[in-house]
């Protein structure tokens, strides 16, 4: 039963995770329900290990469909990979306290100003080109590893909501780019988690099988409805972070 409990758990988190991230929301505390007896971090290296192959599938889903700036892209990949192994090798000697703090209120921010610009991320209008948009996005793929890394609840939204403000991006385009960074600090971890024995190979594997189809569908969906339908679910995804984070850091 729980394996089963736990399938679907990883389908739905695929899904939500293709769209505007946040799967996380979903398959950590469904593997803290099914196995409580597990190291916490044992726990979180097989939830790598299960979004990585989802995350992965629907990155091949955009860039099939949405056009990217690889000379951009990649570059930026590289600084989350390497600032996201930091910040897993950094939370091993330093406490995430005060940023789980406050983490509510930084994404109350971010669901007030999405909510209150009608427009925004409707449009694709990239404000940069060249060398100042590679700098920049590797500056926010190097800062959002080291924090995925480190601590991690809502990283791709945070991407999103950096890539549609700071560069103009629509959300389509922005989640395309996400996904991309993602893969990259979900392998860092996984290779972190994977190097100290905090992996449960058989059970990631298997949710990962149910992670992409979850994935498969959601970034389809995404990609047949566009940016409208993205916004939809980016603002439904950060008002439950901030539950789920308030809870964490206030009442847990």
């Amino acid at each position: 039963m729980d394996f089963i409990v736990l399938g679907m758990a990883a389908f739905f988190a695929g899904f939500v995770d293709a769209v505007v991230g946040g799967g996380g929301l979903i398959q950590v505390p469904a593997l803290f329900s099914a196995m409580p007896n597990v190291a916490p971090a044992t726990l979180l290296g097989t939830n790598k290990l299960a979004g990585i192959w989802g995350t992965t599938a629907a990155a091949v889903n955009y860039v099939k469909a949405v056009r990217l700036r690889w000379s951009m892209v990649l570059p930026a990949a590289a600084m989350a990979f390497l600032f996201a192994f930091a910040g897993a090798f950094a939370v091993t000697h330093i406490p995430p306290t005060y940023l789980r703090k406050s983490l509510p209120f930084i994404l109350l921010a971010v669901a007030v100003y999405t909510f209150r610009k009608k427009d925004f991320g409707s449009t694709h209008a990239p404000l940069y080109h060249g060398d100042k948009e590679r700098t920049m996005a590797m500056l926010v793929g190097g800062g959002i590893g080291f924090y995925d890394g480190f601590f991690g609840p809502g990283t791709g939204s945070f991407l999103m909501f950096l890539f549609v403000r700071l560069f103009g991006y629509d959300f389509l385009s922005a989640s395309a780019v996400a996904k991309v960074l993602n893969v990259a600090t979900n392998a860092a971890a996984l290779l972190w988690f994977g190097y100290s024995n905090n992996v449960i190979w058989q059970v990631g594997f298997a949710m990962a099988v149910c992670g992409v189809l979850g994935s498969l569908t959601g970034s389809r969906l995404a990609i047949k409805h566009g940016s409208g339908f993205v916004r939809k679910m980016f603002l439904l995804v950060v008002a439950a972070l901030i539950l789920k984070t308030s809870y964490d850091a206030f009442l847990k």
